[in-house]
């Protein structure tokens, strides 16, 4: 049997190992469906063994395969230990800087980028907005800018800003039903992909009975519903303060939930020159926002 050599060989592996199916390996690799087949099966007649049999709804490895990926993946491990290091050796603040933030946050970060750009030009950004959290371990991306009440013990960075949260709803829905109890009114739910969110907790905590008018599975889909008059949503004070057709229920932040903005990277990049330059800039001009971020900016109670 041919050992395979080839580091791009077994990441093909690892991909078809981990997603279970050709197209979910093409997604990964950034490569077509067409091309992960003629490349696993080249890799297969090359080692001359059947890393994964092949079913209607996708692919299972056999124990070769199994072997094969295990070792792959402990090969990725080290490759992406040497590529941090070797990043974090880096002296000028100049190449590539891939940030990760969510839906929400992505609207703060915009409005101070430009002024990031003419101070250090050299650097280029890369912003990935999604609500799962990347793998910064796996460069994933390199920095990544999230709320969250802990981050992970693998990651380095700083607390930039609390997030306060209050309760929303539209002119009209305020206007018609205001005056109600809290768990009398209808509210605007999360879905079970949120389940483990902050507001998801205080909600099962404390309106336990409440009538749930609709679901979603995003903050800007939770604002959206509240603006067009479903019920009441508690939200992210950021958030909700920057509609103009919503208002808070009363006039305060609720004191709990609270969750903090955190500016994040892995030990191994801190001290590169492009990512140190990026968190100093960062991390000052969402301080510059902690006002909205932390609910002192609330508009005009109905």
């Amino acid at each position: 049997m041919h050992i395979p050599s080839d580091w791009n060989d077994l990441r093909v592996v690892l991909a078809v190992f981990r997603e279970g199916s050709l197209s979910g390996a093409a997604r990964a690799l950034g490569v077509r469906h067409s091309t992960v087949f003629r490349r696993l099966d080249a890799i297969e007649k090359k080692m001359g063994v059947r890393l994964f049999e092949r079913f209607r709804d996708g692919y299972a490895p056999t124990p070769a395969g199994e072997t094969a990926a295990a070792s792959a993946a402990r090969l990725e491990d080290e490759v992406l230990t040497l590529e941090r290091k070797l990043s974090g050796q880096d002296l000028k603040p100049a190449g590539t800087v891939r940030v990760t933030t969510t839906d929400t946050l992505s609207a703060i970060l915009m409005r101070h980028l430009v002024s990031m750009r003419v101070s250090h030009p050299e650097i280029r950004l890369e912003i990935v907005t999604s609500n799962t959290v990347a793998d910064l371990t796996r460069r994933e991306a390199d920095v990544a800018i999230r709320p969250t009440p802990a981050p992970s013990d693998l990651l380095v960075g700083r607390r930039v800003a609390d997030i306060a949260h209050a309760v929303y709803g539209s002119d009209a829905y305020l206007t018609g039903y205001g005056d109600k109890d809290l768990s009398a009114h209808d509210w605007i739910g999360l879905d079970d992909t949120l389940a483990s969110t902050v507001i998801a907790r205080w909600m099962r905590e404390n309106i336990r009975m409440a009538r749930i008018s609709c679901r979603v599975d995003a903050l800007p889909a939770l604002r959206d519903a509240a603006d067009a008059g479903f019920g009441l949503a508690v939200l992210p004070c950021y958030v909700g303060d920057s509609a103009p057709g919503l208002r808070r229920f009363a006039a305060k932040a609720l004191s709990e939930p609270r969750s903090a903005v955190w500016l994040l990277t892995h030990d191994d990049l801190k001290h590169t020159a492009r990512i140190r330059a990026f968190m100093d800039f960062i991390a000052k001009a969402l301080a510059s926002e902690r006002n909205l971020l932390e609910g002192r900016r609330p508009r005009a109670l109905r």
